[in-house]
């Protein structure tokens, strides 16, 4: 088999592997979930578009390299050329790769833009990163005045392997925070003790939780479903123990668990009154 049939062989097996690591079952299982808001989709198109410029300028430059290897090899009868430099060659390898980064950062720069931009939200929720759990306060939009604390709910047996894990392990809560589809969600985003992370992958948000700080980022979800995240800061020996999970609802049953909430919270505060 000549030369340039490997370098072909390679370059197809190299797509092909890569294609089905980005769409078939090994995608679905170490690529980014399913984007469920405008953020994640243009940040999951951005990371599959980048991959495959990446993978362009791997195959093109390891085909070069490999050729020039067994092409121009003492074996075959090349002899060494004797230079010092090309001064176009160096030109050219300057400015390829900047024009490659200024495509590459345009798209880029753009999302990100978008992603730091939480004006005119429909609601605002605060959420605080305690050891080990997450405190939420429904401040503006409907369902404010709402307030929880959203903890683990994985069975302690479980945790200590005396009984089979569970679909959702170390994924679900007592509390999921509630929010109605299609609206824009804007999270305040701070933290009682040490360094948190608010972080739901599938609406593509991920935002540090610093104490004494005040941080936000947005989400619109895109259609009704629950959708889990962890803390994503390393926050002590409970780290592993901080889940997070959105359940965004059609607006009618939204209207319903804010009414809910607000009634159980008026009994409670009733109780607390009366027993004083």
């Amino acid at each position: 088999m000549g030369s340039k049939s490997v370098v072909t062989l390679a370059g197809v097996s190299a797509l092909a592997l890569y294609s089905s690591m980005a769409v078939g079952s090994l995608g679905s299982r170490y690529n980014f979930p399913e984007p469920q808001s405008i953020i994640a989709k243009e940040t999951y198109d951005m990371h599959i578009w980048l991959m495959w410029v990446c993978l362009v300028i791997f195959i093109g430059v390891f085909s070069v390299m490999f050729y020039s290897i067994l092409k121009h090899r003492k074996s075959v009868g090349h002899k060494a050329a004797n230079f010092h430099h090309s001064t176009a060659a160096e030109v050219i390898w300057t400015i390829i790769p900047c024009i490659i980064l200024v495509v590459m950062a345009w798209p880029a720069t753009k999302t990100v833009i978008a992603m730091k931009d939480t004006s005119s939200p429909d609601m605002t929720i605060k959420a605080t990163g305690y050891q080990w759990m997450w405190g939420y306060d429904y401040l503006q939009g409907e369902g404010e005045g709402i307030s929880f604390f959203s903890r683990i709910s994985t069975p302690r047996a479980q945790i200590e392997n005396k009984e089979p894990k569970g679909e959702h392990y170390l994924l679900e809560v007592d509390n999921h925070v509630v929010v109605p589809v299609g609206k824009k969600v804007r999270v305040v985003i701070t933290a009682n003790d040490v360094l948190h992370a608010w972080s739901v992958p599938a609406l593509g948000v991920k935002q540090d939780a610093i104490p004494g700080f005040i941080r936000d980022t947005w989400f619109t979800a895109d259609k009704a479903g629950i959708y889990r995240g962890m803390c994503s800061e390393l926050c002590g020996k409970d780290h592993a123990f901080m889940p997070i999970v959105v359940e965004v609802m059609e607006a009618d049953d939204y209207a319903q668990w804010v009414a809910t909430q607000l009634s159980a919270s008026a009994v409670k505060t009733s109780m607390h009154v009366e027993n004083k």
